[in-house]
């Protein structure tokens, strides 16, 4: 049989067989101790039944060869970082990305060592500029969280090939649907499975996906670091996948309509999106992604009172996640980005009136509605 569509893969890759009672889903096996003659089968070394099957789900929906399941996203992402970086190597990454990654290499990485530059902006030359002769990783975000900037995947992957420098990358606002780096040549993915993998805001994960040569030193150290994750979780999270192009390809069309809408309403100054035509990376997207995600960002307009718009929804929940098929808003400023210093994320073009979007799968006139109303509300009261 021919390789399986992506829609097939996500719900029939790495599924286990149930040999005894001919079950239509994985079994579930929840030991943490099995026989040692023929195999070293231990939760901590990411090969139970469930582990190795939800893997190689994750692995072909990237196309790579192996892929790895962590308790955490930033589980995820530390690991696959410490596996590359040594003391006194150095690292370049992009300066708009996640939170957590940057507090993790401002905040960390001196005592390992490892010396890291942030590119100033995100074009190839920006990445260039930083780059020493102790540089061995170049780390990006894209789209980036929470303002939805775009990186050249392939000009990246070149870049750092022509230096003999590993990529790694936080696919987790894109997906594995609407965007798949390696095709590119980016060498290592992670993600945060708890956003769109998951998606049903009740699963805290992260994955891996490269080669099998990339995956080797990445294994080592997280054996040693044990950010596994439990096969309960595992088996829910394999669950979910099964449904992720679905989900997805919804909250796709919702984010387009969601952004097209708010960038026509006189209470929202700017939309960032890049399925907008204004956005200035639009060409660029649509050379690399298959869809632009639901993620959306906007900045509420001067006088609009930031709180009474959150209190005033409905429908749409303030919560600190995304990706989830609930329609979510968050304040970066004071949750993602809250530990960045106020002058960090005003580098980064974080204002306090930023709105970050999680489009869910609800009907797209509840959640326009439900927008309309909030904006409305909080004008009259600001």
């Amino acid at each position: 049989m021919r390789n399986k569509h992506f829609d097939t893969q996500c719900v029939h890759e790495g599924q286990l067989d149930d040999p005894i009672y001919k079950g239509a889903i994985s079994p579930l096996y929840l030991s943490t101790a099995y026989g040692y003659e023929e195999t070293d089968r231990y939760p901590r070394y990411f090969n139970t039944p469930n582990q190795v099957g939800l893997a190689k789900k994750i692995a072909a929906l990237e196309g790579a060869e192996e892929g790895l399941i962590f308790g955490s996203g930033m589980a995820a992402i530390s690991t696959a970082l410490l596996a590359y970086l040594h003391a006194g190597d150095h690292v370049v990454l992009q300066n708009d990305l996640y939170g957590g990654t940057t507090n993790l290499v401002v905040e960390h990485f001196h005592k390992y060592g490892i010396d890291y530059s942030f590119a100033e902006n995100l074009t190839p030359d920006a990445f260039k500029d930083k780059i020493q002769e102790n540089t061995k990783v170049i780390y990006i975000e894209t789209p980036s969280n929470p303002l939805m900037k775009i990186v050249d995947l392939k000009a990246i992957a070149d870049l750092a090939k022509s230096h003999n420098l590993v990529t790694m990358i936080d696919n987790t606002f894109a997906s594995p649907v609407n965007q798949n780096p390696l095709a590119f040549g980016i060498d290592i993915v992670v993600h945060s499975a708890t956003k769109y993998l998951g998606g049903h805001s009740d699963i805290l994960a992260g994955a891996v996906a490269c080669s099998s040569q990339h995956m080797t030193p990445i294994f080592a150290v997280a054996k040693s670091l044990g950010g596994n994750l439990s096969d309960l979780s595992v088996w829910l999270l394999e669950r979910s996948i099964k449904t992720l192009s679905l989900r997805v390809r919804q909250q796709n069309k919702n984010a387009q309509r969601l952004a097209e809408f708010l960038s026509q309403h006189p209470q929202v100054a700017k939309v960032y999106y890049p399925g907008l035509q204004s956005h200035p990376d639009h060409e660029l997207a649509k050379k690399q992604m298959q869809g632009f995600t639901g993620m959306l960002s906007f900045e509420l307009a001067e006088g609009v009172d930031r709180d009474a718009f959150q209190k005033s929804l409905k429908i749409i929940q303030p919560v600190v996640s995304l990706a989830g098929v609930e329609s979510t808003i968050t304040i970066p400023a004071i949750t993602s980005h809250k530990l960045l210093s106020p002058e960090g994320r005003a580098k980064q073009g974080i204002t306090d009136q930023l709105i970050r979007f999680s489009c869910g799968i609800e009907d797209i006139k509840d959640l326009q509605s439900d927008l309309d109303h909030a904006l409305k509300t909080a004008i009259d009261e600001g």
